[in-house]
This record gives structure tokens, sequence and C-alpha cells, in this order.
């Protein structure tokens, strides 16, 4: 579906007037518009559904052939009827339906326009939220989907791009298009947004319910604490390399209990995920996450065990050989060296910090390794020297490893990037995603093949389209195809 199939601006339909649109889907489009008896601002969704229907010279959508006929008249009752029920919720967190109704052979549903900025946009000039704000942000939007589960309908589609945060303050629900009836037995179109989509949405039999919205929220709440789009659900069915937010997080920013929150909700298999808003709420909380007060542990996907799921303290720490061992390193070594690691890379260390620990089992390798994101020479030499004085030596039998004997690049920065290189993807990623950029950048160049590919890798971090399109142009820039 594209631009070309949108109703002209100055279109009057009925007492509303076409501004601009705001977006195409699969299932229509998004109008700004003005109510010319209010002088207000709204937001019009009309029910043109690519794959079944076009646009006619006199702005009327038709079905394409009579063989799609039954299905689209189907499909324009349901968005009525659906319009109905959603223009009975009163939430302040779910955009307002003020009104419904047809004209040129197809339905229209009107709903207030939220002056406002995407999460996508919004987020990245505050990263890293507070614990606090990632409430403020997630317990609202749970409060909102609360009410739309309570009326037995799902939403489907919950990514950054579909939570707007009012200018005034407030996460707002946008863009039911792909909300349905939740019924036994009920086949529904698959519903895909990569990453945020859960696995049983990518086919229309799918066991879909609460638990599949609170898997995409989940998803979002995993982007806002690490700076990474979660891995798509179909990537993660058997062997699951999505690192989990218990481990990853910044432990001195956010809670074990609100990470494992994240995990949970994002477990592959929806068994095993909050099955309803409470649950996930309270578990956010720091509650037992279960209703079940004796069943209070949180599960996390494990590796390798395909729609399973274990317990959040039965996790394997990887060490760098792969091989699984108990965590080598406690609490108040990390948290020292999360500080001093602050001095110089800022918020961002706690990431770096347990990152750095699930891949090292002694000392020497997480001073190494943390070392190696300080940019300056002298500034890491002294905090390799702070924190790991000769007279410290590796435990019995672990080979020591000391400024000297190993370059601080090793096993962080590749060989084939230089830092100017480097530096220059961490400014630019830095414009759409804050400090988080500098752990993404490093992720991405243990991948990149070379730095088109460095771009390309860091372009899927981007949530709006427009801007992850600029960012793909550099990538082309930068490796001479343009």
């Amino acid at each position: 579906m594209n631009a070309d199939i949108a109703l002209p601006r100055g279109y009057s339909l009925n007492e509303y007037r076409i501004e601009s649109t705001l977006g195409i889907g699969g299932f229509g489009l998004t109008y700004l518009a003005t109510d010319a008896n209010l002088n207000l601002k709204v937001a019009i969704k009309e029910y043109l559904p690519g794959e079944l229907a076009l646009r006619c010279d006199d702005q009327s959508v038709r079905s394409k052939s009579a063989s799609t006929l039954e299905t689209f008249n189907w499909g324009r009752t349901r968005f009525l009827e659906e319009s109905r029920t959603l223009a009975s919720f009163r939430h302040p967190n779910i955009v307002r339906v003020m009104r419904f109704f047809e004209a040129n052979q197809t339905a229209y549903m009107v709903m207030e326009f939220v002056d406002g900025q995407a999460l996508g946009e919004w987020l990245p000039a505050r990263r890293p939220l507070t614990e606090q704000a990632l409430k403020a942000l997630a317990l609202p939007v749970l409060d909102g989907l609360e009410v739309i589960h309570g009326a037995g309908f799902l939403h489907r589609d919950i990514k950054p791009g579909n939570i707007f945060m009012r200018n005034e303050g407030g996460p707002v629900l946008l863009d039911f298009g792909s909300a349905r009836v939740t019924s036994a037995n009920t086949e529904m179109t698959a519903i895909v947004s990569p990453g945020y989509a859960p696995l049983e949405q990518y086919h229309t039999n799918g066991h879909q319910g609460p638990w599949s919205d609170l898997y995409a929220l989940g998803a979002v709440l995993y982007w806002v604490v690490t700076g990474t789009k979660p891995v798509e659900a179909t990537a993660r069915a058997r062997n699951d390399p999505l690192p989990p937010a218990a481990q990853i997080g910044d432990h001195s920013r956010y809670s074990l209990n609100v990470l494992k929150a994240i995990d949970w909700a994002l477990t592959p298999s929806e068994e095993a995920r909050p099955q309803s808003v409470a649950e996930l709420r309270k578990a956010l909380r720091g509650a037992a996450p279960v209703s079940d007060a004796a069943q209070a542990t949180i599960f996390v996907p494990v590796q390798g065990m395909p729609g399973a799921a274990t317990p959040a303290s039965a996790v394997p720490h990887a060490n760098q050989t792969g091989a699984a061992s108990a965590p080598a390193f406690d609490a108040e070594t990390l948290r020292k060296l999360t500080a001093a690691l602050a001095a110089h890379v800022g918020p961002i260390a706690g990431t770096v910090v347990k990152a750095a620990a699930k891949k090292t089992t002694t000392l020497s390798q997480l001073v190494e390794k943390i070392a190696a994101e300080i940019a300056d020479e002298k500034a890491r030499a002294a905090f390799v020297k702070a924190h790991l004085p000769e007279e410290k030596s590796a435990p019995t039998g672990a080979p020591a490893v000391s400024s000297r004997s190993q370059p601080a690049h090793t096993d962080s920065v590749p060989l084939r990037f230089d830092a100017a290189s480097l530096a220059k993807a961490e400014t630019e990623l830095a414009k759409y995603i804050g400090a988080v950029a500098r752990v993404v950048v490093r992720r991405a160049a243990a991948k990149a093949r070379d730095e088109a590919e460095l771009y390309l890798l860091l372009a899927d971090q981007i949530e709006d389209k427009e801007q992850k399109k600029a960012f793909v142009r550099k990538a082309m820039s930068v490796s001479g195809r343009e």
C-alpha cells in the first residue's frame, strides 16, 4: 500500500477536512483531519486493507475482485463493531474513539488527536530512564491494557511507535487497527512487528490472549532498559540468543525484580508468561510475580530449550568457553567496578560491567575487558592498576592477564575497526538512542564484517522509519555505494 491511495488534502469527509496522512498500514490509513464544526484536530482511521481493496477515481473503496468481496465486507463489519466497542472505553491511557461511520463504500473511525511524540522519538533524549520513570511508563500502559482485555479485546500491535507520550505527560496506547476480540477457536489474522510480536502472532491459529500483548509490552520495556530491540520471536523458538534483561540490565539503575519481570513477560512459551495484566503489574511493583504467592519464582527463557523456561536463579553463567558455571563475581566487586567505570563512560557503566561479567571467569579478565571501554590510554592503564594490582594475581590455575600482556582492545574492539570509525558510529547512533549507543556499537562491531554492515546492524535499533532510512543511507555512503 502506498501514499497514492490516500485521500487528498482538503478532501471533505462529512464534517471533517483531511489535512495530511499520518500513517499507512496493512489494514488501512490514518489521517490528520480538522472537525469543521468544532475546529478541533482529530485522527481518522480508514478501513482499506491493501490485499483486498483499492481506491477508485471517485475516492470510494472497492473490493479488488469478486473473490475478495466477501472477506472485504466481513472485515468492514468487524471494523465497525470494534469501533463501537472501542468508543465505549474511557481511560486516560487509551486513545479515545469519538465516532465511527460509513462513507465511500468503506468505514471510518474518528479518534482524538494526541499531541506528543511516539515513544521511539521521545525516549532517546531522555535515556537512560530511572526505574521510577520506567514504571511511570509501564504501569499506566498496563492499566489501559487491563481495560481493553476486560472488554474481551487484544491490542496485538504494541510497539514504541504505538505508544505516544503526551506533551503534558503520560503514555497513551494508539492504533487499534489490529485489535481483535478474543474468543475460543477464533482464527486471527497474523500481525507481526518483528522484535515485539510473540511467536503465536506469526500464524492465524496461534494461541493468542492477554499474554500476547504482555510479551509485546515486555519487548518495549526490554528495548527501553537495554537500548536493544529483542531478537525476533521466530529466532527464539529453539536456541534462544536473547540475553535476559536480568543479566545485561543496569543493576545500579534497575532492581532485579523489575528486570526479571521484563524477562518473564518475554518468555517465548505463552504458557510460561504472565497470563494477566495483574500478574505482570505485581511483578513490576516487586511483589510475587504470580497470583499464588507460594509460586514466587520468576521465569526467564533458557537457550536450547524450545518453549521451556527455568527459574532465573538457575540460568547458567556463560564463561568464555561457553561452559556453564556459577557466577564468578560478588555484587560488591561489580558495584565498585561500575562506580569507577562510570567516571569514564557515564551511566552505561552498569550495562558494560554486567555484559563483561557474563563473558569472563576471573577478575583479571573482567578488569581488562571493562578497561577496554575507556578511550584514553593513560586512564585505561590507571583503571587496571587500581583494580588489578600486580600482587593480586589470578586464582591458581587461571592465566594471569595484564594490560602489558594483552592489548586493551582485545575482545571488545575488533581489529577490523579503528577507534575513529567506532567513535564516529557511536556519535551518529547516539543522535537516535542516546548514551547506550556506545554499548550497542561495540556489540554490533563484534558481528560486522565491514563498516557498511556495522551501520546496517545499528540501523535496526532505530524505531522511526524515516530516521532509520537516513541512517541506512549513511551505511551506503561509508561503503562507497553512493
